[in-house]
């Protein structure tokens, strides 16, 4: 009698069976979770800190509910797993963006903190088997790890994809291929089930990532441009269908752990501890091989293109001056309404951001996390769904003060000779057609004042149709003469890039005005043709 109410905690599992809808479920969760965190931090504008205490507290709800319930309910289950996989993984964002913590220390006391709830987990159950989480210790003992797998599955994929530059793409493949090797393993070579479990459960994290950043990255970034809305929405659906068969169909529910825990009891052998030991050595040895190799070679471009030779401390003086250009044209483009080319630069200013980060961050890494909050922030105001002027204002202006600030210390700290030479450099291009520092844009404007003419001619004759092909073509030739005459003079360049963007914003107009577009073809006319004599 008295074992009788106990019955339903010792027959019945709380997690489901692991057969191949266990895998899809859990990668299409993973998916889920990296694209939707995305999509509240920058698409709605959260930001990194409100999307974790939203992301938190949901989480938290539902781990409530699961633990609740006295059997695997597959809606409860899953659904706290898509949670648990976005917590987890902006408890690594927050500890590298937010507070600034290497990620090569957070894979360190992220994989101690997973060892070691093994061990206790271990020692206290004397199993590690999923098929036996039937108590309420063991459930926690699960819960726990499984949130540590994400959050070190993130730290891990985040060092290699982003800041060693090994990309997504290939972190996949990577992923993918070890997974396969782990699989071969356990069918061919008997490797332990619970062992080979663990270790692709991990490595999911990292696979499901780099599959939400390539569908949902903008083609610019190598992506398919589908975007965090529709990813996520895609894969939303996609992991209601799976629970719906599978609560239908109850193919993954196990009936009775016991007999799973006896059978897990039975193949414990003495072999597991050294299969154990040879799996972690292997990825021991080939983790820290790989982030040798691929450091000595950001360390070896580094010291090609002389960046580290710029002063006796490591910084960042010169390198971030793309970046700044970037800012400025986005931050024109805000000031005269211009979103759609302002979340185009947002896109093109993310893509040269990641790419340079291995070795801007190999560089100096304290200073490159502050840049990159500040460019995060950037990123969230400019692609909010209604982006406010302000907002988008006030967060370039902070991202261009830090850049600003970066790219200039070791261009005072240079010796003598280095700063001559940088300030001397647009008059040794050849491309400045003069030997003097103070080169000018004097001929070289021809063919833009041309242009502007004629769009003023058609202008004019209310010939609005030939007026904007004549953007096109401004715009078009403007943008290819962008890098040449902007090292002639930068300042002058500027200025008459402002210009530019006003004749473009009017003559685009659904319904342009005549008196406006005149008005501003005159003033920037006036500005070329003066530069141009």
């Amino acid at each position: 009698m008295s074992e009788q109410p106990n019955k339903p905690k010792i027959l019945l599992s709380k997690v489901p069976e692991v057969t191949i809808y266990f895998w899809i479920i859990k990668v299409l969760c993973t998916t889920v979770g990296e694209t939707f965190a995305d999509f509240l931090n920058f698409n709605l504008g959260f930001g990194l800190t409100n999307t974790t205490i939203i992301m938190g507290v949901a989480f938290f709800i539902l781990l409530f509910l699961q633990f609740r319930t006295t059997k695997y309910v597959p809606a409860i289950y899953w659904l706290t797993v898509v949670l648990i996989s976005v917590f987890g993984t902006l408890v690594t964002d927050n500890l590298t963006d937010g507070i600034g913590v290497p990620l090569e220390k957070s894979t360190t006391v992220f994989s101690i903190l997973l060892g070691l709830t093994f061990l206790v987990w271990y020692l206290s159950e004397k199993t590690l088997s999923i098929h036996s989480i039937y108590t309420r210790k063991r459930e926690v003992y699960y819960w726990l790890t499984i949130l540590f797998t994400f959050a070190l599955g993130t730290a891990v994929g985040d060092l290699y994809s982003e800041q060693l530059g090994l990309g997504y793409f290939n972190t996949g493949l990577t992923v993918v291929i070890i997974i396969a090797i782990m699989y071969l393993a356990w069918k061919w070579l008997r490797l332990d089930a619970v062992l080979a479990f663990w270790v692709v459960y991990i490595l999911t994290r990292p696979l499901g990532a780099s599959l939400g950043d390539y569908l949902s990255q903008t083609k610019v970034n190598g992506g398919l441009g589908l975007g965090t809305t529709i990813t996520s929405v895609i894969f939303l659906v996609a992991i209601l269908a799976v629970i719906i068969f599978l609560a239908v169909t109850q193919i993954d529910t196990v009936p009775n752990s016991g007999t799973a825990e006896s059978e897990h009891a039975k193949e414990r052998k003495r072999n597991v501890l050294i299969q154990t030991v040879s799996v972690l050595c292997v990825f021991l040895a080939v983790g820290i091989g790989g982030y040798v190799q691929l450091s000595n070679k950001i360390a070896s471009q580094i010291d090609s293109s002389g960046s580290s030779s710029t002063s006796n401390s490591a910084s960042l003086a010169g390198q971030l001056t793309d970046f700044v250009n970037i800012e400025n044209d986005m931050s024109k483009a805000v000031n005269v309404k211009d979103f759609a080319a302002a979340k185009k630069g947002a896109d093109n200013l993310e893509h040269k951001w990641d790419t340079s980060e291995p070795k801007l961050r190999k560089i100096d890494g304290s200073t490159w996390t502050q840049i990159d909050g500040t460019i995060d922030v950037v990123l969230a105001a400019v692609r909010n769904g209604k982006p406010d002027v302000n907002q988008c204002n006030n967060a370039l202006q902070e991202s261009l003060k830090v850049l600003n600030e970066a790219n200039k210390t070791a261009a005072s700290q240079a010796p003598a000779s280095s700063q001559s030479e940088t300030s001397q450099s647009p008059a040794a291009s050849p491309e400045a057609g003069t030997a003097t520092p103070h080169a000018k844009l004097a001929g070289r404007l021809t063919d833009f004042v041309n242009i502007e003419n004629e769009m003023l001619n058609a202008v004019n004759t209310k010939d609005f149709a030939a007026a904007k092909k004549g953007a096109d073509n401004l715009e078009h030739q403007w943008d290819n003469s962008e890098p040449k005459l902007r090292k002639i003079d930068g300042s002058t360049w500027t200025k008459i890039d402002g210009t530019i963007d006003v004749v473009l914003a009017n003559v685009r107009k659904g319904k342009p005005i005549a008196s406006q577009c005149v008005t501003a073809l005159n003033d920037s006319l006036n500005i070329m043709s003066g530069a141009n004599q």
